[in-house]
């Protein structure tokens, strides 16, 4: 049947959205999202900080049994309004997506809360993402790779070796991977395991603390989303540069330990990348050949200067989540 959030019994899952200025697109999520055919009831809960583009009027118009929930933008955090979100929630699985996720099916939710159903000790699920049709040819490829690597691995996954986890730091990585872009949670863990309150990666520190904590977690490769995003060279490089800074403060991973490593790191990008243009139209092809180098510069001088020692000032002017986090806050001013 389908499911709608009007509904008198108690929602089994609810579904999680953090809104700002979301765009059109959103409402495309929204509908997709009120669209799922489950066998149990579940409700939608949007949670703004600030939106000034008519989301707020076209939620209220077009989607009358989603909880809109309003917070001041200056109260946002990755962590902590998503922590808002999952305490506000009903259902015993809270399936937390971004704005700009858009479910492929109408079978998503059922995919995400599956695994949870089957096996009481997976805490967690995150499914897989989809590039959107318009994205660029490494943006598909990266995406699709990392994907099915992760769908290689043993499902549902748990920490089994202990002294492999310690000294091994791709170990440690596959087991905490987790993206709250797509994602479910078990909310009696959550209770005892919030989000952090971070300005980055607060679902892959969430994993680590719920895995070592000895329970489970699941990949959902049914459970698929189009999510993807084109950056251009500068975005691209404040992007690398705050994801390098919050891996290394969070996990101690050096992503780019040196100047020649950033030098080589260029080179073979770029050359992996050129080779793997040859299937594209000659136009696409002379268009991605000269923006190739510019990219990997950008990825990998980020990386680089993302985990060395800085200023605050200068972490500040290089961080894009500083930046947006600032906008943010003097919208509301």
């Amino acid at each position: 049947m389908s499911s709608t959030t009007k509904t008198t019994t108690k929602p089994l899952a609810s579904v999680v959205i953090p809104t700002k200025n979301p765009g059109p697109l959103f409402l495309r999520v929204l509908d997709m999202v009120m669209r799922q055919i489950t066998n149990w009831p579940f409700e939608v809960i949007v949670i703004d900080s600030g939106s000034s583009d008519g989301t707020l009027a076209a939620v209220r118009r077009d989607f009358p049994s989603v909880r809109l929930v309003e917070i001041a933008p200056e109260t946002f955090g990755h962590g902590r309004t998503r922590n808002q979100g999952v305490a506000l929630s009903e259902g015993e699985f809270v399936a937390l997506i971004t704005h700009d996720a858009l479910p492929a099916n109408e079978r998503w939710l059922e995919g995400m809360v599956a695994p949870m159903l089957e096996n009481t000790k997976v805490a967690g699920v995150f499914g897989r993402h989809l590039p959107y049709p318009q994205a660029g040819p490494f943006v598909k490829r990266d995406i699709t790779q990392h994907f099915d690597h992760l769908a290689s691995w043993p499902n549902p996954l748990w920490l089994e070796d202990r002294e492999r986890y310690d000294r091994d730091q791709g170990y440690r990585q596959v087991l905490h991977f987790f993206s709250d872009n797509n994602s479910c949670l078990r909310k009696s863990v959550w209770q005892d395991i919030p989000y952090p309150d971070v300005n980055f990666a607060e679902d892959q520190i969430w994993a680590k603390k719920m895995i070592e904590a000895g329970y489970m977690k699941a990949y959902a490769d049914t459970a698929m989303v189009y999510h993807s995003h084109d950056y251009g060279v500068v975005e691209l490089f404040r992007r690398s540069f705050d994801e390098s800074t919050a891996l290394f403060r969070l996990f101690g991973y050096t992503l780019c330990p040196s100047l020649i490593q950033a030098i080589k790191g260029v080179v073979r990008g770029s050359l992996h990348n050129w080779s793997y243009l040859k299937d594209l139209t000659i136009e696409r092809r002379l268009y991605w050949a000269v923006r190739v180098p510019f990219d990997e510069m950008a990825r990998q001088f980020g990386h680089l200067l993302g985990s060395a020692p800085r200023s605050d000032r200068l972490y500040q002017f290089l961080s894009l989540d500083h930046s947006i986090k600032t906008a943010r806050t003097s919208s509301n001013g």
